[in-house]
């Protein structure tokens, strides 16, 4: 499925990287399109569509599709359907849509196999450390602060019955926040249109979440970059050749704030409140849906240099970590990432 090589090459998109040939006059057709949404970017790249596709319905299937997911699972709008259930000052059951119940359920799943290393209820914390729609804080919390609102999370606190759909929390001020887990899932959703158009050949892409099918307009796999988790400056550290795939980057080195020569990021550990402090910069999670790998990149990340491979493997998760040490970034592989490496 994949391959893994070293490479350093300067100034690289982020995450991604696309070869393209240029309007070579046998290059096959393509489709592109970009946009906003969830306070980040998107792109949806299509090579060989069909050619009965009404290429201005996809774009407004793509864009109903992400206003949808926005509708249903954003905390910045105070009306979506998670802000009136976060809201609901009841331990009673919320109806919600079909797709928000499956959501919370599958993010619930990683939770307990992660012992609740992800969590979306640490929505308190998140705004806590100026990372949520509470905005931005110049200094960390006090110890109190983070205790109190440790006190207001645990995923075990929220339940699920699809079969309703409907969901419910066992104290009222419980707080979800399905932001380590909505890119993944909005990657999935477009997916699924494209896969029901008869679409072969993408990659659709939110907020960095990949998600890819068939081959780039060279007849290849898809070429993925990973990159080096540095915090100035961008280059890429491995090159990623996947297809029928998807992948997902979580990293301690783009949001965060510094404080009294610290650094403090946004990926908070639910267990004990505080962000992530030890020395794995980053982790790459390659899946079936980029949902799973979106929510288990963050799982790693938060469990660390020890837990963080040993969930992966017991798991059977393709996984890619970076750690830094006096040497500068090494690199650690799960086995199955190596053994679908080696089919390559």
């Amino acid at each position: 499925m994949l391959v893994v090589r070293d490479i350093r090459l300067a100034a690289a998109p982020l995450l991604f990287l696309l070869y393209s040939c240029g309007g070579a006059p046998d290059a096959p057709a393509e489709f592109a399109h970009a946009g906003g949404t969830m306070g980040t970017t998107f792109s949806v790249k299509m090579v060989s569509p069909p050619m009965e596709l009404e290429e201005e319905t996809l774009r407004e299937g793509i864009e109903d599709s992400l206003f949808a997911i926005e509708q249903q699972m954003s905390t910045y709008l105070p009306d979506s359907e998670l802000s009136r259930f976060n809201a609901y000052a009841s331990t009673g059951w919320f109806d919600v849509s079909s797709d928000l119940c499956e959501a919370i359920a599958v993010a619930q799943s990683i939770s307990a196999a992660s012992n609740g290393a992800f969590d979306v209820t640490v929505g308190p914390l998140v705004n806590l450390w100026g990372f949520g729609p509470d905005g931005a804080v110049i200094e960390p919390p006090k110890a109190q602060q983070i205790q109190s609102a440790l006190e207001r999370t645990g995923y075990q606190a929220l339940h699920a019955d699809c079969s309703i759909p409907a969901v419910r929390k066992d104290r009222p001020d419980l707080y979800v926040d399905l932001s380590a887990f909505a890119k993944g899932y909005a990657v999935d959703v477009l997916a699924a249109l494209l896969d029901d158009s008869g679409v072969g050949h993408y990659l659709v892409e939110v907020g960095g979440e990949l998600r890819m099918r068939g081959k780039n307009a060279q007849g290849k796999d898809w070429a993925i970059a990973i990159e080096d988790p540095v915090r100035s400056g961008r280059s890429v550290h491995s090159i990623v050749n996947l297809t029928n795939a998807a992948v997902a980057t979580s990293g301690d080195y783009r949001n965060y704030f510094e404080y009294s020569g610290d650094y403090f990021s946004h990926t908070i550990d639910p267990r004990t409140g505080y962000p992530v402090s030890h020395n794995v910069a980053s982790v790459t999670v390659i899946a079936d849906t980029a949902a799973f790998a979106d929510a288990y990149a963050t799982a790693l990340l938060v469990l660390g240099p020890a837990g963080g491979p040993e969930l992966a493997e017991r798991e059977g998760i393709a996984a890619y970590f970076l750690l830094r040490d006096d040497t500068g970034i090494v690199e650690r592989a799960t086995t199955l990432f190596v053994a679908e490496a080696a089919e390559k």
